[in-house]
């Protein structure tokens, strides 16, 4: 075989994968062009995924099926053995990372599986000359990209000594969430991720002329059309890709911001919420990834008249479900503004440029709370107010924030933190609530 060929081979094959867009089993459709063409992709005017092939030759086209039917291969009747992607956060708090391992047959619990270690040097999380850090496995989902009887293991992090290093945020949650007093509250937590998608080299959102800007925000909200939504094919493997794995993902839908996207996760029980948005963000980087499209979750993406990127919150407790909840909502919403400088500093890098009392907001220095109020720190829905018992919605998380460390927030500030009777008062006369 040339050289040639044997470039053109290998070009077509990493281009191929990065041409894919959704979960196993689809591939992009090669347009038919004269022999010898090596494979191009440009930017498509119209295309949802943002990508289309332009030319395959005929000697690349088998190559790139054999490929595939790899990528497919379901080994389950020909070995027991299995695939764990573990996973963990890396040194800057929101930059996921992971790696494979085999494991000599299929387990149910992460208890069955092995603890394994990392070089934490190359990921900010421990010096060179004492780099290993300790992977605990905690929770499995299916791996929608492997298939058959593969796993995604989230992990958190430790010493070898078994301390938890300081960026593992997962090991305080699971304390305040095995609290007696927490799990007898059964907190059940709604997750509203949103994020934005980039135009991979020149950092500009998905749809938007690079270096201008579309028309005003209004039509792209829940839109449909070439013209308003962009990056649907990869919201919709999304999502399917998390129903496979077995993630409470509850829904979709296109934002405000043309190129920005949400879903839902929950409802989901304590420490679960954390995994199962890590698990869902881990999924979407690798959707994104094979649709050579860039996912951010920073809370301002794009300056100016813009909406930003939130992590909205939606929190219950057993008492606020039941009835009288609505008082025991309020007695919440009042310990959290006690504690709103706090929660704010937990709450994501960078919200200060989102949260400006603008685009659906509230000021990052004031709290606020309202009924059915998209401009408060916490809205409270009118269909709880109407029932007078549900939930309470913290709008102030940003899109980058740590689910572990938002949750467990939330439930050690309305079930284990007391505030002092004159404190409580003040704020029940500022805020206008009768507890």
């Amino acid at each position: 075989v040339s050289k040639y060929v044997e470039t053109t081979m290998a070009q077509a094959v990493v281009q191929a994968m990065q041409c894919q867009v959704g979960v196993r089993g689809r591939t992009a459709v090669p347009a038919r062009q004269p022999a010898g063409r090596v494979w191009g992709v440009r930017r498509a005017a119209r295309a949802t995924s943002g990508f289309k092939v332009l030319a395959l030759g005929p000697e690349t086209t088998g190559v790139i099926q054999r490929m595939q039917q790899l990528l497919d291969m379901d080994t389950t009747p020909f070995t027991d053995k299995i695939i764990a992607e573990y996973i963990w956060v890396g040194g800057s708090g929101i930059d996921l990372r992971s790696k494979s391992r085999t494991i000599s047959k299929p387990v149910e619990d992460p208890s069955e599986l092995p603890k394994w270690n990392y070089d934490g040097s190359s990921t900010g999380q421990a010096p060179g000359e004492d780099s290993e850090v300790i992977l605990y496995p905690q929770a499995i989902f299916k791996d929608p990209f492997r298939g058959g009887n593969n796993i995604l293991v989230i992990c958190d992090t430790y010493t070898p000594q078994g301390e938890p290093i300081p960026t593992n945020k997962r090991h305080m949650a699971a304390q305040i969430f095995s609290d007696p007093k927490v799990t007898s509250q059964v907190p059940w937590f709604g997750i509203e991720q949103e994020y934005t998608l980039m135009q991979r080299d020149v950092n500009w959102p998905l749809g938007w002329p690079v270096g201008g800007y579309p028309g005003p925000q209004g039509p792209y909200y829940c839109a449909v059309g070439s013209d308003k939504s962009f990056g649907r094919d990869i919201s919709d493997a999304h999502y399917k890709a998390c129903l496979y794995a077995g993630i409470e993902i509850s829904g979709t839908n296109g934002e405000v911001m043309p190129g920005q996207w949400e879903y839902q996760v929950g409802p989901s029980v304590g420490i679960d919420a954390g995994d199962h948005i890590w698990a869902s963000r881990y999924i979407l980087e690798r959707i994104t990834e094979q649709a050579g499209v860039v996912l951010t979750l920073d809370p301002k993406p794009i300056q100016g008249d813009w909406n930003g990127a939130g992590c909205h919150t939606n929190y219950s407790t057993l008492s606020m479900r039941e009835d009288g909840g609505f008082d025991v909502i309020k007695k919440a919403i009042l310990n959290l503004s006690l504690r709103h400088d706090l929660h704010i500093a937990a709450y994501g890098e960078g919200n200060e440029r989102r949260l400006t009392g603008l685009h659906e907001t509230a000021s990052i220095s004031d709290f606020s709370w309202g009924v059915a109020n998209r401009g408060c720190s916490i809205r409270v829905g009118r269909d709880t107010e109407a029932k007078g018992k549900g939930y309470l919605e913290d709008r102030r998380p940003a899109s980058n924030m740590d689910p572990y460390t938002v949750t467990a927030l939330l439930a050690e500030t309305t079930i284990l933190w007391e505030p002092t009777l004159e404190a409580e008062a003040l704020a029940a006369k500022k805020l206008a609530l009768k507890v």
